[in-house]
């Protein structure tokens, strides 16, 4: 019989998806067949799943931690926020439509039967699944009709583990509130809890553990250190962009303009571990630095929307001065859009319909379009001729006479575009900076030396390294009982 766990927070961004992947991890070292799964997610940090839709990123590290292919089934709801009050909604990998807040609401219980659909799959053969939670179930304003918490647990019968963030503060406060004010229902649920990011002696908490559990009941199921391995797998929530500090030092600054919208900004991670690149999020209100070498627009839930606000930062003026200082661009996906002459959006598919002037770096025009592409990809540079391997998903066509010089041939066929110096370059290939090869090349261009680690087998080792830090803190009981044999 399968056995299931779900890890809710007492807040966001409180390290549930890290905690599941070492879970994963843990069970899959230990021969058992293990999944992920998260009933809904929120995020513009999406993969294409192998077996070719979208989910969150982070149940695409999850499945990566439990040794096994990632299925849209392990992200049924995906949300991809567009605007401040709106977001496309993805159901099992595909488009399903779009809606405001208020709107989504009310269509949340319709969803339910996908949910437990996907979650019936999932645990088809599994010995383990390990759900993961969104939000937080003290968010009781939401729980009618709820997908992603309780709402989730108590149809489907899940145990839940409630994880505090101590790094943040008041997480006394936040567990025994939670206990406070859940219904009885849903406090039944809640077989105990874990105390995350901790520093420091871990005694001084025990009078925290003596407090919480004569408020609660609850038992601790154990208190985790600050997981520094952690540090180098991809992140999924930009609330963690927004915490960055500027550049460690390097021989090649790198500057990334901090987009409201950004999308898919692991693709900068390999980037970010070289150990001669200084790599800088430039928040609107700041100038892109005057020293950087390269400068790299990200990808874009909304490219028209994050071109305006990019030129609103006054960013627009930077760059040209940047090209005039003889630096270089790229731009993925979105970036590459604006990187463009022109984008036309005659069907209103980001907004009302409009066509408005791109940064005219790169000579090729976009037109937007419903068919979205969705897709894992073998390719190849073209500048450097090395293999690559990434995804696209991406809405439009990019066309024009710089595209007549692709910047990759994507199994078999041309995308992106190189500017006639080659200074400038733009593709809708995501992953393009994992090619260790790709990387050294590019780097080399600058007198850096690079591409000299394996950044996939690092994942891997990282989570590895989360995974056996987890079995020495959590509770020794609980976690066998949780792994025992099938």
């Amino acid at each position: 019989m399968t056995r299931t766990i779900m890890l809710q927070g007492t807040g966001s961004d409180v390290g549930k998806t890290v905690l599941v992947a070492g879970l994963c991890r843990i069970a899959a070292n230990r021969g058992l067949k293990v999944r992920p799964f998260k009933p809904q997610n929120m995020s513009n940090n999406a993969a294409v799943s192998a077996d070719g839709g979208e989910i969150g990123r982070a149940q695409w590290l999850q499945s990566l931690a439990a040794r096994v292919p990632s299925s849209v089934h392990m992200n049924p709801v995906l949300l991809k926020p567009q605007s401040e009050t709106g977001s496309q909604i993805v159901v099992q990998g595909k488009v399903a439509g779009e809606a405001r807040g208020r709107d989504y609401q009310a269509l949340k219980p319709k969803l339910m039967d996908a949910v437990l659909d996907s979650f019936a799959r999932v645990s088809e053969g599994a010995d383990l699944v390990v759900v993961e939670g969104a939000g937080s179930p003290a968010e009781i304003n939401l729980r009618a009709g709820d997908i992603a918490n309780m709402g989730f647990a108590t149809r489907a019968g899940v145990p839940v583990v409630l994880v505090g963030d101590i790094d943040r503060g008041g997480v006394i406060a936040s567990l025994v509130g939670t206990h406070t004010i859940l219904s009885e229902e849903d406090r039944r649920m809640v077989t105990g809890y874990l105390v995350n990011k901790f520093r420091g002696d871990v005694s001084l908490f025990d009078a925290g553990i003596e407090a919480v559990g004569r408020f609660t009941g609850w038992p601790c199921f154990g208190v985790v250190p600050w997981l520094k391995p952690a540090a180098r797998l991809p992140a999924e929530d930009s609330v963690v962009l927004e915490r960055l500090a500027g550049g460690a030092g390097g021989a090649l600054r790198v500057a990334v303009p901090l987009l409201p919208r950004i999308a898919n900004f692991d693709d900068l991670d390999p980037l970010k571990a070289e150990p001669e690149v200084d790599l800088v999020f430039v928040r609107p209100g700041e100038r892109l630095p005057a020293d950087a070498g390269l400068v790299v627009l990200p990808g874009s839930k909304s490219t028209i929307a994050d071109l305006a606000d990019l030129r609103a930062a006054g960013w627009d003026a930077d760059l040209a001065l940047h090209m005039r200082r003889g630096g270089r661009v790229i731009g993925i996906c979105g970036g590459y859009q604006m990187l463009g002459t022109r984008i036309g959006d005659p069907l209103g598919i980001e907004g009302r319909p409009q066509t408005v002037e791109g940064l005219g770096l790169l000579a090729v025009e976009t037109e937007m379009a419903p068919e979205k592409v969705v897709r894992n990809s073998r390719a190849r540079s073209v500048p450097y001729d090395v293999p690559l391997e990434g995804y696209e998903i991406h809405l439009g066509r990019s066309t024009g006479p710089d595209a007549l010089r692709p910047a990759v041939m994507i199994d078999g066929r041309p995308d992106g575009a190189v500017s006639p110096d080659g200074r400038v370059m733009g593709t809708y290939l995501h992953g393009l900076f994992s090619s260790n090869d790709f990387r050294a090349r590019l780097l080399s261009d600058f007198g850096v030396t690079g591409g000299g680690f394996d950044y996939r087998r690092s994942v891997d080792e990282a989570l590895d390294a989360v995974a056996a830090e987890l079995e020495t803190v959590l509770d020794r009981g609980w976690l066998e009982r949780l792994l025992a044999g099938p």
